[in-house]
């Protein structure tokens, strides 16, 4: 099984499988460069992008529950924060959030966050907090990309637009409401929403970036304050509580037919904070990859959520994620 997940030139992935009502794990590779500590699969560590899943669960729950309409526009919740430089939040749908169909540039890519995020400057930065206004307005302060609903790019900003709507509706922070109605309900004891917190729960490894591509040799970057990706990006787990989460999830322990629908079209492709890919054997999986400073995740389940399964390498220049999958679910 270790073989399954080898990849070269890197510090060292885990895996965890979940296959019916049989489960197994496996580590490759070193925790820890300097003492040359072996990985576990019981270490937590950051999911970074896995969490958009997590954060569109709760606006379709929210949906299931009438308290909004994914037709309604980010103005109706959030009046006047998506404004200006042709910006305009009366245009944007939460379904365009969640689809990243919105158009809005992602304030990620703005050239003063990628000096603070992609280059040596992270290690000044990197315990800065962000909060999710100030990313919106880094974001708007840009033009958008395109018209609303005429296309797709990739944007955090949809996702920490989305987790403040979650907020504007309940009237409860966003990481509250994922742990009420996700974490707590599956017993996914491992998973945690740090907000400003920099540190790692034990167990976990070291995790070495390459600031992606900001430094050419390997930064330990362990701890870092994970503000700047918010409901877009700040969860910590483990393979076996995600492999949790999208088996449930697919089975429709969380989502009633109708939003598990919208979250997972039929003719596979993007969804709503997850994705689709048709591997090599014929096998369609769903699922997410995240990346953040020292972490690299993908999760991955079958539609039926009988096979699901997780990996995190602990740097982030990995490469042939879908090689991880293919292994796995293609045999």
């Amino acid at each position: 099984m270790a073989e399954l997940i080898r990849t070269e030139g890197l510090p060292g992935t885990i895996a965890g499988v979940r296959e019916g009502d049989r489960s197994w794990s496996a580590a490759v590779g070193v925790a820890d460069t300097a003492t040359g500590q072996p990985r576990s699969p019981r270490e937590r560590f950051r999911i970074g992008s896995v969490t958009k899943t997590f954060t569109a669960t709760v606006v379709l729950q929210l949906r299931a529950e009438g308290r909004l309409s994914l037709d309604d526009t980010v103005e109706k919740w959030l009046p006047g924060v998506v404004r200006g430089n042709g910006n305009d939040g009366s245009r944007i749908t939460v379904r365009q959030l969640l689809a990243h169909t919105s158009g809005l540039f992602s304030y990620d890519e703005d050239p003063t966050m990628i000096q603070r995020l992609a280059s040596p400057d992270f290690l000044v930065h990197r315990f800065d907090t962000y909060r999710p206004e100030d990313l919106v307005r880094t974001a708007v302060s840009h033009p958008p990309l395109f018209a609303p609903g005429t296309t797709r790019s990739y944007s955090n900003t949809n996702f920490v637009l989305a987790g403040m709507i979650i907020g504007k509706v309940t009237g409860r922070p966003y990481a509250e409401e994922i742990e009420k109605r996700i974490i707590r309900p599956l017993g996914l004891s491992a998973t945690t929403l740090p907000g400003t917190a920099v540190g790692l729960p034990k167990p976990h490894a070291l995790g070495y970036s390459k600031l992606f591509g900001g430094s050419p040799t390997p930064l330990e970057a362990t701890e870092l304050n994970p503000s700047w990706g918010g409901s877009a990006g700040e969860m910590i787990s483990t393979t076996a509580d995600l492999t949790r989460f999208y088996s449930a999830l697919m089975r429709g322990q969380l989502l009633p037919q109708a939003e598990l629908d919208e979250m997972v079209p039929a003719a596979g492709g993007p969804g709503l904070g997850i994705g689709s890919v048709k591997l090599s054997c014929g096998v369609t999986v769903w699922g997410h990859t995240g990346g953040i400073h020292g972490s690299s995740t993908i999760a991955l389940t079958t539609r039926d959520g009988r096979h699901a399964a997780a990996f995190n390498t602990n740097a982030d220049w990995v490469e042939n994620e879908r090689g991880l999958g293919e292994a796995e679910f293609c045999r």
